[in-house]
């Protein structure tokens, strides 16, 4: 039941975000791994909201992501009093820490107006699976037990998953 309530939250969460930034041409948010590592998401989310706090474009167009997410998490800690909970060196990755950005998102969740649609929620409901919100693959581990074949599922995020 924690499980479903959890992905629930997650994908009312992931509509919040992709209603709030739509209007983003760069930012297309799938997931809360990937999708973050570029700063253009958190600057979307932020501005899409607060659009006084500072130019898009010229956020938009630094060359940096380390740089777009710094700027992000400092807007937030001086405009919004969210804590730079997140280096922009660990989000700046191939997989940043999906429970890290869960937590630093549901933070600007809390502070900005948070109207979600129906529309937004039945949108990632229709995201393929393998990009909705996780990202999960399916790997199956065969394993020989007393001459019985043992077959376990493990479900890894697939930005993640080292095989």
């Amino acid at each position: 039941m924690a499980g479903l309530q959890q992905t629930n939250s997650e994908m009312i969460l992931l509509s919040w975000v992709r209603q709030s930034t739509r209007n983003y041409p760069q930012v297309n948010v799938t997931n809360f791994t990937t999708s973050w590592s570029d700063g253009l998401a958190f600057n979307a989310l932020l501005h899409s909201h607060r659009p006084d706090l500072f130019d898009w474009n010229a956020v938009a167009s630094q060359p940096s992501p380390v740089q777009r997410l710094d700027h992000a998490f400092n807007i937030a800690r001086q405009h919004l009093g969210i804590e730079k909970l997140l280096d922009p060196e660990d989000v700046a990755t191939a997989c940043p820490d999906k429970k890290s950005i869960l937590m630093y998102v549901t933070s600007l969740f809390q502070v900005l107006p948070q109207q979600v649609t129906m529309e937004a929620i039945r949108e990632v409901e229709m995201l393929p699976r393998h990009s909705r919100v996780t990202r999960e693959e399916h790997i199956e581990v065969r394993e020989q037990h007393f001459s019985q074949e043992v077959s376990f599922t493990f479900l890894l995020p697939s930005c993640c998953s080292k095989v």
